[in-house]
């Protein structure tokens, strides 16, 4: 094949007003979504569903006769969200990835990055929607990528076509870890306290995630159940402090649903039966969840209300974010034996402005599900607590140059 060549020519096979589904964040099959992307201009109108995006695959500028949609705000998503070229589908992700199963969302074309070993395939990098959405696609195009590193629990299944193959030109995305701020590991300091041993972990992308998963480094049979892993987890395994012994459920087995980190982590990953990479209906289920010991989600927010509401997605009426799997181990945690749900958040946006706010604008979380807020000023319990004393718990977290305001919007009620 010429290297300048395009791998493959979509010409004749997107058709008007198709669905494209396309592997997400470091499963993206780049060397497809890149030619896919410089041939669509030429291209009938189709539209593109896409998850998290840590490339920079897609424009957000240029006459493509593409439109994007996503389940949530993450990453470079945020470059097609502010260029409005991003139509974003409100669902926790755990019955966004139903839908397809169910086929209530069908994928005309499906792109998808895979591993191979052995004549076996693994969807690699992430166990989630597009499986299901191949299953009823018109065409399927597999990009077999020999630096992917091949994960149990995320073969390809025999009964799913594959027309196309195409080999890749560029290894995975990798997704490093943010450096850790000061911010950052005062929350951690706060949050780790919540986190006792044999506690079993779930968590995102981010500082906050990464600053807590660093502060565990001393706690012992620490185990993962997850929507992700990251290089932390490396880390924490090496370290001896995470060995899956007490969860009660798969024993030994950290459990994921998406491998996001760099070289390090995929070559952890690589063939390990020590590592599952699990269908959403597994690694998010609410029945599968409550039979975990410990279950300790760990998650973000935008915005906190005095209430305890969460929000995660919009600001001033701009979606930036995502549902997620926030909700489904918010639950899932709450009814865990001896789980506990954080949502951890600084307690002021990089404008200054307060994220401790008298009411959300967006509730992604609801404030009957919240268990325990956490910002770099302390912890607030809220699990069984009036409105009243979750206003005065919200506001002692908030930072101190917003305190006073925030209480005047209560009338004085938490003076």
């Amino acid at each position: 094949m010429d290297d300048h060549a395009a791998p493959i020519d979509f010409s004749g096979l997107i058709r008007e007003g198709d669905l494209v589904v396309s592997g997400q964040a470091t499963a993206e099959p780049m060397t497809l979504t890149a030619a896919l992307m410089a041939q669509a201009a030429d291209l009938p109108p189709f539209r593109m569903m896409v998850g998290p995006i840590f490339s920079d695959t897609f424009p957000a500028g240029g006459a493509l006769n593409v439109s994007f949609q996503s389940y949530g705000v993450i990453g470079n998503a945020r470059r097609l969200a502010k260029a409005g070229r991003l139509d974003v589908i409100p669902s926790n992700y755990s019955a966004f990835c139903a839908d397809f199963a169910s086929r209530r969302h069908r994928a005309d074309v499906v792109v998808v990055q895979l591993a191979e070993s052995g004549g076996r395939l693994s969807a690699s990098l992430s166990n989630d929607y597009v499986i299901d959405a191949a299953r009823s696609a018109r065409l399927v195009i597999a990009e077999i990528n020999p630096e992917a590193p091949f994960t149990f629990g995320a073969e390809w299944p025999e009964d799913v076509p594959i027309h196309m193959r195409v080999p890749a030109r560029r290894p995975p995305v990798e997704l490093a870890s943010p450096p850790l701020d000061d911010v950052s590991c005062r929350i951690a300091a706060h949050a780790a306290g919540l986190i006792a041993d044999g506690s079993t972990l779930q968590f995102g992308v981010g500082r906050i995630p990464d600053a807590i998963l660093s502060s565990l480094s001393h706690a012992r049979n620490l185990g993962i159940h997850s929507g992700l892993i990251n290089d932390a987890v490396v880390e924490l395994i090496e370290r001896g402090a995470v060995t899956n012994a007490e969860k009660g459920l798969d024993p030994g087995i950290t459990v994921t649903n998406q491998v996001i980190g760099t070289k390090r982590l995929y070559r952890f990953v690589h063939e390990n039966k020590e590592v599952s990479v699990r269908p959403t209906s597994y690694t998010h289920g609410h029945g599968i969840l409550a039979r975990i010991n410990r279950l300790v989600a760990i998650n973000s927010a935008l915005q906190v209300g005095l209430d305890g509401s969460v929000n995660s997605e919009t600001l001033n009426g701009v979606a930036i974010g995502a549902i997620g799997g926030q909700l489904d181990f918010v639950r899932g945690a709450n009814a865990s034996p001896g789980g506990r749900a954080i949502i951890a958040l600084p307690a002021t946006a990089s404008d200054g402005t307060s994220r401790i706010v008298a009411n959300v604008e967006t509730a992604t979380t609801p404030r009957a599900d919240v268990d325990a807020i956490v910002t770099e000023w302390g912890i607030a319990e809220l699990r069984g607590c009036g409105l009243a004393e979750r206003a005065r718990r919200m506001i002692a977290i908030a930072a101190p140059e917003h305190r006073d305001a925030l209480s005047a919007q209560l009338g004085g009620l938490s003076r």
